[in-house]
C-alpha cells in the first residue's frame, strides 16, 4: 500500500545550523504516528515542512502522490491543533468550528450541517454557544479539534496539543483523542516529548535527536527493541551503562563498567556494530533475591540497597553494586517489605532480558 505522507530524503538548515537531516519517512493513510524527542530534535520543524510553514532546504515531501514540497499551505489540505488551540475569543464554538469552512467558500447549509456532525462527534453539541472563555482547557482543546475535522483535511497534524492540561486531564482528554482518531480513521502525524503519550496514542513512533531520525516502530517494538542508547533512555525508564563486549558464541559476554564478573546477553539482543557500546535493561526485567542463584546462564550482582521511592502500588528500589554500578528496579509495594536501606539483595536477570546497544549521545 502506497503512503500518503512520504518524506523522502528532507533536509532543512538555517545557515549553517542543520535542523533535520536525511528523513525518511512514511506515513500510512489512518495511521497515527508520532515524532518523539527532546526540544531541538526537529520533530517540531518536520511537522512544520508537511504543513507548508517551513520551506525544506533540500529532498521532497508527497502528500496522497502528489509533490507538495513548496505547494502553499491552503493547497494542501490538511489541519493544524497547536498547544494554545488558537481559538477565536470572540467567536462561539460553532463559529469557531465553522471558521475553516467559510475560508473554503461553502455553502451555507453544508456548513450548517458539517458543523452539526462534528459537534455531535466531539461531543460539544451543548456548547456550541458558548465563547471559549466559558469553557474548561478539555472543552477548549476539543473545539480545535473540531475546528481541525471539519473540512476532511487529508492528514491532521498535532503539535503538543495536550501540553497545556493538567495530568488528569491529559490522561482523559488522551483517550477521547485516541478513540475519535479510530473513529473517523484520521491520519494523524503528532508532535510531543511526552514518552507516556507517544506510547499511548501511537501506531508508530519515530523518535528524532539532533535532527536525524533514530528509529521508527510500534510502542512495543520501539520499547522492547531500543535501536540504539538514545532511544532506550528516552522511551521509558532504563538502566544502560557502558559495555565492551568481550565474547561472541550461543550469547554476547559483555565486561560492564561497575559490575564484577561477566554479564551475558542473547544473541540476538545484541545490536550494537562497534566493540564499545551499552548495555541496557529495563527497570521492570529485574529480579531481587536474598541469594546468589546457581544457575549458571543467569546473571546476579550482590547490591546493597541504597533507598526505596513509594509510588502507591509500586516502589522503586535504587542499589549499588559492589563494584559501583547503580541499579533501578520496579517492584510491587507488597513485596518491597525488607528492602530497607542498607539491606543486602542480589540483583538478577535472564541473557534474554537485556541488550546489548550502540551508544548515541
Amino acid at each position: 500500500m502506497t503512503d500518503l505522507v512520504v518524506f523522502d530524503d528532507i533536509h532543512k538548515s538555517y545557515g549553517d545550523f542543520s535542523a533535520v537531516r536525511d528523513l525518511d519517512l512514511g506515513i500510512a493513510e489512518g495511521e497515527f504516528v508520532t515524532l518523539l524527542g527532546p526540544s531541538g530534535s526537529g520533530k517540531t520543524t518536520t511537522l512544520r515542512m508537511l504543513a507548508g510553514l517551513e520551506a525544506a532546504t533540500a529532498g521532497e515531501i508527497r502528500l496522497a502522490g502528489r509533490v507538495v514540497t513548496h505547494e502553499v499551505p491552503e493547497k494542501r489540505n490538511i489541519g493544524l491543533v497547536f498547544q494554545n488551540y488558537a481559538l477565536f475569543p470572540h467567536m462561539t464554538v460553532a463559529q469557531n468550528v465553522a471558521f475553516p469552512l467559510k475560508m473554503r467558500k461553502r455553502r451555507r447549509d453544508d456548513i450548517a450541517q458539517q458543523v452539526d456532525r462534528v459537534l455531535t462527534m466531539t461531543q460539544l453539541s451543548q456548547y456550541r454557544d458558548r465563547f471559549p472563555r466559558q469553557l474548561s482547557g478539555g472543552q477548549q482543546q476539543r473545539v480545535a479539534l473540531a475546528r481541525a475535522f471539519v473540512f476532511d483535511p487529508s492528514v491532521l497534524l498535532m503539535d503538543e496539543p495536550l501540553g497545556a492540561l493538567d495530568r488528569n486531564l491529559r490522561d482523559h482528554m488522551r483517550l477521547e483523542l485516541k478513540s475519535l482518531q479510530q473513529r473517523i480513521g484520521a491520519t494523524v502525524m503528532y508532535v510531543t516529548h511526552d514518552q507516556d503519550e507517544a506510547l499511548a496514542l501511537s501506531d508508530r513512533i519515530a523518535v528524532m535527536h539532533q535532527g536525524v531520525l533514530q528509529q521508527t516502530a510500534s510502542p512495543g517494538e520501539i520499547y522492547e527493541r531500543p535501536a540504539n542508547s538514545f532511544v532506550a533512555k528516552f522511551l521509558g525508564q532504563s538502566v544502560c551503562l557502558p559495555a565492551k563486549r568481550t565474547g561472541t558464541g550461543r550469547q554476547t559476554v559483555l565486561e560492564v563498567e561497575g559490575v564484577t564478573g561477566p554479564v551475558l546477553v542473547a544473541k540476538e539482543n545484541d545490536s550494537c556494530t562497534e566493540p564499545d557500546g551499552e548495555f541496557m535493561i529495563r527497570p521492570e526485567r529485574f529480579r531481587l533475591a536474598d541469594a546468589q542463584p546457581e544457575a549458571a546462564d543467569v546473571n546476579a550482582v550482590g547490591c546493597t540497597v541504597e533507598t526505596t521511592v513509594y509510588l502507591g502500588s509500586q516502589v522503586e528500589v535504587h542499589l549499588r553494586a559492589e563494584a559501583g554500578a547503580q541499579f533501578q528496579v520496579s517492584v510491587p509495594a507488597a513485596a518491597a517489605h525488607g528492602l530497607g536501606p542498607g539491606s543486602s539483595q542480589w540483583l538478577t536477570w535472564t541473557p534474554e532480558d537485556g541488550r546489548f546497544l550502540l551508544k548515541v549521545l
